[in-house]
């Protein structure tokens, strides 16, 4: 699975840090833009294998990403 952060998203770094250090296998990048640029300014977003996951914050968004990576 990979993980993809876009750096203009607010949020993502405390995200990215989390999963890296919880994961450290895990396929994590932040990227300069990834083309998503609704959610992008106004949630915490991530996009995992192709699929947008948005939370509420940052610790909203780290959940739905563990349970997508669950899934």
């Amino acid at each position: 699975m990979n993980v993809r952060f876009c750096e203009h998203n607010k949020g993502m770094s405390k995200v990215y840090k989390r999963l890296k250090n919880t994961y450290p296998k895990l396929d994590v990048k932040i990227k300069d833009c990834i083309r998503k640029c609704g959610p992008c300014h106004k949630t915490p977003f991530a996009v995992v294998d192709g699929k947008t996951i948005c939370g509420v914050d940052a610790e909203d968004l780290y959940n739905k990403i563990i349970r997508e990576l669950s899934a």
